[in-house]
């Protein structure tokens, strides 16, 4: 298991495009993939779970890798994120 403290930089935060396209990377990971958000812990595969979560510029979340390629699938994550998502 790997994880990794991240602060969301996004605008307008993980609203619909931005949670799209985190959850369509995360989708594409070999490993169970989940995000933390205080208390609260995020099926990071699912849009609609990131979405409901509304997380908002300047939250500080975890992403958490579980699986055979943890370390390359937390890499490509955190680098999505902190590109800003496509935005």
């Amino acid at each position: 298991m790997v994880s990794k403290k991240l602060i969301v930089n996004n605008a307008s935060g993980l609203h619909a495009r931005p949670a799209g396209v985190l959850a369509q990377a995360a989708g594409k990971c070999s490993s169970d993939v989940k995000i933390y958000v205080g208390e609260r812990k995020i099926e990071a595969k699912s849009i609609l779970n990131i979405m409901a979560a509304a997380i908002k510029k300047g939250t500080e979340i975890e992403i958490q890798c579980i699986g055979p390629d943890e370390e390359k699938d937390m890499d490509k994550l955190v680098e999505l994120i902190e590109s800003g998502l496509g935005e």
